[in-house]
């Protein structure tokens, strides 16, 4: 599938958002993608409100005059458009997504877990010390491409970086994709160095492990500190959870923000398109290859394996793509299997119900 990378780029007003917003729907993001959506029927019986904090017990969701809590829905995520009954304090449906992050859940389950939806743009936040790496930095960035978000990878805590430009050339060789910028989230004028793509109307979305200054870096943007942070440990630079909920930001004057917590573990499932995306010219050399088969190891012929020899590419990206690949592969066939037996146990259970009914009569 060919994705016009056009849409990778700063955003301007010519994109279709005005420069000042004439509602508070049109702050939290509201923009005609949505509004296609809908009939003069949901229009005039349900408020548009967006969900803006998701706990473990609750949701938090906003509109014009709507500010309230709701009960927790496993089936949606921060971010999300939804239509809100009032008069029966109940979400009625929610609209389509633009964009939606999800990741395989942590742990041995092989369930989704979804992150955050309808964002433009995914600031990937890893810090100048231990926290960088490389392979982690491509799994983030295959997550964003795949949900067709614009990636931009985020390096702080320069203040305490010796060598800037190594980190500097490192994250920039990992995708042409990604646009790179670096700062110290408490000295540098962080709504500035952004400002291209925090514009009125667009949502972002910081994401990366923990103690890397996701929470910081919001407050840089509000021009406050009303979002906790904590300190990295010294000897690993290892960072605390501190941000425990996702949740959603109004920034004054500009975008609306959505923080997540730290995520050390990121499997993917159901993102192959953004892995291809993201090792495209991987993908290209393997199309030359002389057998369509080829496992890229001993094949006569093999295009990889001969760039490698060559120095075109580095054995070590290679072996990442092969990796993400393999592991991409394996979670979305777990979870399809899963999904078949879920589907087939639950048309047994109708069955079952629909005999023992008869037996009854």
């Amino acid at each position: 599938m060919k994705r016009d990378y056009s849409q990778f780029l700063p955003f301007t007003a010519k994109n279709g958002m005005p420069e000042k917003a004439s509602s508070f729907l049109e702050i939290l993001g509201w923009n005609s993608f949505y509004e296609q959506q809908l009939s003069l029927d949901a229009r005039e019986h349900y408020a548009l409100v967006r969900i803006t904090e998701v706990h473990r017990s609750h949701l938090r969701i906003k509109g014009e005059g709507v500010d309230q809590l709701i009960a927790f829905q496993p089936d949606l995520c921060v971010g999300d458009w939804v239509l809100y009954d009032e008069s029966r304090q109940k979400i009625q449906y929610a609209l389509e997504r633009k964009s939606l992050l999800k990741r395989r859940r942590a742990g041995t389950g092989r369930d989704l877990q979804l992150i955050a939806s309808n964002i433009d743009t995914a600031f990937i936040v890893t810090s100048c010390n231990h926290d960088f790496n490389p392979a982690r930095l491509e799994r983030y960035l295959a997550l964003a491409l795949e949900a067709e978000i614009t990636p931009v990878i985020l390096l702080t805590k320069t203040d305490l970086c010796e060598d800037m430009q190594t980190y500097l050339d490192q994250a920039r060789r990992i995708s042409p994709l990604a646009f790179v910028v670096a700062l110290n989230a408490h000295e540098d004028d962080v709504r500035r160095l952004l400002s291209d793509w925090c514009k009125l109307g667009q949502t972002v979305a910081f994401i990366g492990s923990s103690g890397v200054g996701k929470s910081t870096l919001v407050n840089g943007l509000r021009g406050d500190s009303t979002v906790p942070t904590q300190s990295i440990r010294e000897d690993d630079s290892k960072g605390r959870h501190t941000t425990t909920a996702r949740q959603l930001y109004v920034i004054d004057g500009a975008c609306v923000v959505i923080d997540t917590p730290g995520m050390r573990e990121l499997q993917l499932s159901n993102a192959a398109d953004g892995i291809a995306h993201l090792f495209d010219d991987l993908e290209r050399l393997a199309d030359k290859c002389r057998f369509k088969d080829c496992t890229h190891q001993t094949e006569p012929g093999c295009a990889i394996t001969q760039a490698i020899s060559s120095g075109e590419i580095e054995e070590e990206r290679f072996m990442r793509w092969k990796k993400l690949a393999r592991e991409e592969a394996f979670n979305s066939a777990s979870l399809a299997e899963r999904r078949a037996k879920d589907k087939a146990f639950g048309k047994m259970v109708k069955t079952a119900m629909r005999t023992k009914a008869k037996t009854r009569r």
